[in-house]
């Protein structure tokens, strides 16, 4: 309770501190909760280090802006001109801008992971990643095109091939990090999913015979299974993924329970919902003022927001704003408390590493330069993740 109480109340002074500064202390923000997670991380009783710089983070968003501008406005500019000579109408041009995004996208997660692990030590030997970004989106966009074709059926492929070319491009200190096991393993991690297919086939067969009641409550113990079954697929194909996992003599096992993992997410987000409903109800009172000023005072108020209505509506609308992007930031400093935390020390305290007497043999690699750190991570909203 005492490491969750200080990571609260670092998150809300990081987070108090983004919002005077109109959002930009926010790499500043990340920066010191890395820091704090990664010292709280300690294999083998030596804390991880995080060595990522807020500067070089401002400046990268600022680059991956500028460029991701240039490139939407040209691309657009071009795809609503042939979308109107061809089809006399944008919507091509739409679907075709946001298909053109899905690479960058792929793109910045792996230059985001790239930086992290670059920017992260232990024992005092850097991590690092090879370039491969593009090579990345590539293989990417082609995994989700066979999985989607296949219905879903190939997802554990993509999952395996995919860590595989992000860990066999990733090093500790100059020894790289190899990818095993086979793709057809992580079949397992996905058998919690056939009870749920079977309950919506119930609930279909319900609903075409009439028996609409029954189909809906089936449907809503499927969907409720169906998290689990994402949850599961994701701790045990996670596991198996680790368990496989080498570099020069070094290996990892690793042991995480579904079961406890669902319900730090079941039991973190419900606590989190709840308190933010506090200020989210006090909301309604600037927001109640702000309406009964524009529409000059024909609405019954509340005493305190009779009160809060006398105020100027610039007034009123500066308080509402504050008060939106406030529970915004209230969610993410309560979701480091009682999601993020708790998921990061049950994984860590479930890891082993196995093979220690290996660690005599490795060196120290090379820092890797980033002209944009997780600039294009930031600038597609890929960067909020610790």
């Amino acid at each position: 309770m005492g490491a969750r109480r200080r990571l609260l109340w670092l998150a809300l002074k990081m987070d108090f501190l983004t919002i005077l500064t109109l959002g930009i202390y926010r790499f500043w923000m990340k920066t010191r909760l890395r820091r704090w997670y990664w010292s709280a991380i300690r294999p083998g009783g030596h804390p991880l280090e995080y060595l990522g710089d807020p500067f070089e983070k401002l400046l990268g968003f600022l680059i991956a802006v500028v460029i991701l501008a240039f490139y939407v406005g040209i691309v657009n500019l071009l795809l609503v001109f042939a979308s109107f000579s061809l089809f006399q109408s944008n919507t091509a041009a739409y679907v075709a801008s946001f298909i053109g995004v899905i690479p960058l996208w792929f793109y910045a997660s792996y230059r985001a992971r790239r930086y992290v692990l670059g920017r992260t030590r232990w024992r005092g030997i850097r991590l690092g990643v090879d370039p491969g970004a593009w090579g990345y989106a590539g293989r990417a966009l082609v995994h989700w095109a066979v999985t989607l074709i296949s219905l879903g059926l190939l997802w554990p492929r993509m999952t395996f091939m995919l860590e595989k070319y992000r860990a066999e491009r990733s090093w500790y200190g100059t020894a790289r990090i190899e990818q095993g096991g086979s793709w057809t393993m992580l079949y397992r991690a996905a058998l919690p999913v056939l009870p749920v297919l079977a309950m919506l086939a119930i609930a279909a067969l319900c609903f075409f015979t009439g028996n609409i009641g029954t189909a809906i409550g089936i449907a809503v113990l499927a969907g409720a299974a169906g998290i689990y079954a994402a949850v599961h697929y994701n701790v045990v194909s996670w596991k198996m993924l680790m368990d496989h996992k080498s570099a020069a003599g070094l290996g990892l096992r690793a042991n995480p329970s579904p079961l406890r993992v669902f319900g730090i997410y079941i039991v973190g987000y419900i606590t989190t919902s709840i308190v933010v409903a506090i200020p989210a109800a006090l909301l309604t009172l600037p927001l109640l003022a702000l309406q009964t000023s524009s529409t000059g005072g024909s609405m019954e108020l509340p005493f305190s927001a009779s009160a809060i209505s006398a105020l100027p509506e610039a007034v009123l609308i500066a308080l509402t704003a504050l008060c939106y992007f406030a529970l915004f930031l209230l969610w993410g400093a309560l979701r480091h408390a009682f999601v993020t935390m708790p998921l990061l020390r049950h994984y860590a305290e479930t890891l082993t590493i196995t093979g220690a007497d290996a660690l005599k043999g490795f060196s120290q690699r090379a820092r890797d330069e980033f002209s944009e750190a997780e600039g294009f991570a930031e600038a597609l909203d890929l960067g909020a993740a610790i």
